[in-house]
């Protein structure tokens, strides 16, 4: 049985009318709303398939650490055996937690709980407690007492999981979008730097601003020099993927502040996407900026309504780091400088959707992934999740 968004049906039936002759905006309510967020922990992070970020940090037998995922609280371990797992971060004892959500990554060859020392092999599999071996009664070898185990799978070195247990295979979450990644071998790529961001807006308003270069011309003079706004297209994946591509101006090699690369190309690239930038949404939470020569992505954790975490990451081919001039800031310096623009409008729209004189709007004919982007919010409110889409679109060329 579904449960829809605590949003009034005849608010989001519009959002799914034609594009762009019909369609409207999301209401305010989707952007303020403390109910609806609530709603959305629990049926687009749990219920989906939640980015918790690289899995390299976490590469080393013994290697955890916990995250939130939505209300809940996930551990992640690597075992002896090379396989990453995922265990509810409780103790079966009497509850606390295992590791604090969000610290630093740690390495021990069992798991321990602070409060009472109860201790798990790196398996979830309960091992023992303080006493408990000449207690009188107690079966250690009862299953009962080892962890849960959530859902986890890695995906080209980053972590996924699903609280829920209950989301489409990653597989077909992620759709499409495969095809488009796996040539460039991102589970090789090394982090050459990152940011961490506290926005005062809501996740989804990050997300819509991500999908259009409507607003390019006005508030980003250094991508307007590299990348024309008018350029690209529209990205056709299945799974639960939006957005489209736009193409670099003749004199650039990549997008930096003066279009040249301090990187190394991927290989096997034809001579159009060379020239393409893919900017993609894999819902809920992980932005893809596929490159030429490197990836950039934004993983959003949303805090209240209108406060939304944002991690961004500039991953390089390890061919990358044999280059004598080698600079990640060259990358990471133009996407600070317009990461920070597209922050302070989208700051300025959270605050204006406070006001009396917000009304649902309709759409330029340049904000068709925006409009995907809303539809596929609005239908995940009304069905009670987003699930794939299953056709038989794919990538041409197998290597764009």
């Amino acid at each position: 049985m579904t449960t829809p968004a605590p949003i009034e049906r005849p608010l989001l039936e519009p959002c799914l009318a034609p594009f762009p002759d019909e369609a409207v905006t999301l209401p305010a309510v989707a952007y303020l709303s403390g109910e609806v967020l609530a709603w959305e922990r629990r049926h687009f992070l749990e219920g989906s398939w939640f980015c918790l970020g690289r899995s390299g940090e976490l590469a080393s037998p013994g290697d955890q650490r916990a995250a939130a995922v939505g209300d809940d609280g996930v551990l992640l371990v690597r075992g002896q055996d090379g396989r990453l797992r995922g265990f509810f971060n409780t103790c079966r004892h009497r509850a606390h937690e295992l590791l604090a959500c969000g610290g630093a990554p740690t390495n021990e060859n069992v798991v321990r709980c602070p409060y009472h020392r109860w201790v798990y092999d790196l398996d979830g599999t309960f091992r023992g407690g303080p006493g408990l071996a000449s207690q009188p009664g107690f079966d250690r070898s009862d299953p009962g007492h080892s962890l849960v185990e959530a859902r986890v799978e890695e995906w080209h070195g980053w972590v996924f999981v699903n609280v829920s247990g209950d989301a489409a295979p990653l597989r077909d979450h992620v759709g499409t979008v495969d095809a488009l990644l796996a040539p460039r071998r991102p589970g090789e790529m090394f982090v050459g730097a990152s940011h961490a961001y506290e926005l005062a807006a809501n996740w989804k308003t990050i997300v819509e601003n991500y999908h259009e270069c409507y607003h390019c011309t006005e508030i980003h003079p250094e991508l307007c020099s590299i990348s024309s706004p008018g350029s690209g297209e529209d990205y056709e994946p299945t799974g639960t993927v939006v957005g489209g591509s736009m193409t670099l101006l003749p004199h650039a090699e990549t997008m930096s502040l003066d279009g040249k690369s301090l990187g190394v190309p991927f290989e096997g690239l034809s001579e159009s996407a060379a020239r393409e930038v893919y900017y993609l949404e894999l819902f809920p939470n992980l932005l893809l900026s596929i490159h030429p020569d490197y990836v950039m992505t934004h993983r959003l954790e949303p805090i209240e309504p209108g406060r939304t975490k944002v991690e961004c990451a500039w991953l390089f081919p390890p061919a990358a780091k044999e280059r004598v001039d080698f600079d990640p800031s060259y990358a990471a310096d133009f996407w600070d400088v317009t990461n920070r623009q597209d922050w302070a409008a989208c700051e300025a729209v959270q605050r204006g959707m406070k006001g009396r004189g917000f009304r649902q709007s309709r759409f330029s004919d340049q904000e068709k992934c925006v409009h995907k982007a809303m539809a596929m919010v609005a239908r995940g409110y009304l069905e009670g999740s987003v699930e794939p889409v299953r056709s038989t679109a794919d990538v041409s060329g197998g290597n764009p």
